[in-house]
């Protein structure tokens, strides 16, 4: 058995040497973000169990850890729609195989391509920048944060590939990089035509899905029920709780994601959000990825959430959570706004002002927090 060893390190060439270090052992990662309040940071050790932790005084061995599997490599926290952290496993084999097959949709050339990590380390999205570049000898520059003026920098320093989410795509100029490949939540409709929209999740090592067409060797598949059901390479092996490791698949082989969507006849993949999310009102079905961006648009709305709050006449009736700029948006102009481009069921009935979205690292809306 392998163990399994916590980074605790900021991103830079310590951590990457690290990271190779336990690879080289035979051994795999998790990683730990190092700007974690200490309790969370327990939580998180608890729940995933490694062996030892790597930080800046070295390293430490944890009595209470478990080992890992032969042929593991990766072991990254997820909250998914519950907030209890458990681990998903990814094999030497699936981060390998999400490397080469992202690697040659984008047509990286290691010779004149450099990634440019800036996103947290403990997101898959930050994380498997590194491993794609490691493990295909692409050059690499890693950043502690993401700094508009630092990655213009790299950018004009020969920086070429970048993975952003939304929000910080709009703090610098696009153009100065051949690719961004863009997550962690709603894309624009108005993003630049060198911003892949990526889909994906920690169970599948990064994005398996760009511009709505699955990457070569990804099967999709849509259930009954209308859930997105997806057959890979580089999906994860299995669950790591504390009761031990959870298969996640069905009996057919298939991973079901938990998001509800559509494929087309020519294969092309529209995501409507998490099954979860949907709100059932009056019989009806809204779908808050679908709401969200045309409300961030109107007169008065910084930010919005959208979601379902009970209702004795209509199961749920539509809040629409706002960050507002200014006097904040008019009720009855939101609503008629909307049933102008959705279904009048999709009209909130109900607006609150707030000062925040709770949101991960990556800009996601934390709605089991809402």
């Amino acid at each position: 058995m392998s163990e399994l060893v916590a980074l605790s390190i900021e991103p830079g060439p310590e951590f990457v040497s690290a990271l190779m270090e336990v690879w080289d052992d035979g051994d795999a990662i998790t990683v730990i973000d190092p700007r974690l309040p200490k309790v969370e940071t327990d939580r998180v050790l608890a729940a995933l169990a490694p062996t030892a932790i790597v930080d800046r005084s070295g390293r430490t061995k944890l009595p209470a850890g478990r080992p890992v599997q032969d042929g593991d490599a990766i072991v990254l926290a997820t909250s998914g729609t519950t907030g209890d952290p458990k681990g998903v496993v990814l094999t030497s084999d699936a981060v390998l195989a999400s490397a080469v097959a992202t690697s040659q949709q984008l047509g990286i050339d290691p010779d004149q391509d450099k990634w440019l990590g800036c996103l947290p380390l403990a997101h898959i999205g930050g994380l498997s920048v590194v491993t794609r570049a490691l493990l295909t000898s692409t050059p690499l520059e890693l950043h502690r944060n993401f700094d508009p003026a630092a990655v213009m920098t790299a950018a004009n320093n020969g920086v070429t590939r970048v993975s952003l989410v939304t929000r910080a795509m709009r703090q610098i100029d696009p153009t100065a990089f051949t690719t961004i490949l863009l997550g962690g939540g709603a894309i624009p409709s108005d993003r630049p035509p060198n911003a892949v929209a990526t889909y994906g999740m920690t169970e599948t090592g990064s994005g398996v899905v760009y511009d709505r067409q699955a990457l070569p060797g990804v099967e999709i598949q849509i259930s009954a029920e209308g859930e997105v059901k997806l057959k890979a390479p580089m999906l994860l092996r299995c669950y790591r709780t504390s009761n031990g490791e959870v298969d996640p698949f069905d009996s057919n082989g298939w991973f079901a994601t938990g998001d509800a969507g559509q494929i087309d006849d020519e294969g092309v993949l529209s995501v409507f959000g998490r099954i979860g999310d949907v709100i059932a009102t009056g019989g009806e079905k809204v779908w808050p990825s679908r709401l969200e961006p045309f409300l961030a648009k109107q007169p008065g709305v910084g930010e919005v959430a959208v979601i379902g709050k009970p209702d004795p006449d209509w199961g749920q009736r539509v809040v629409a959570i706002v960050v507002p700029t200014n006097a904040g948006p008019n009720l009855d102009q939101l609503r008629d706004a909307t049933k102008e481009n959705f279904g009048a069921w999709y009209a909130p009935r109900e607006i609150e002002l707030v000062s925040e979205l709770p949101k991960t690292a990556l800009g996601k809306v934390k709605r089991h927090a809402l």
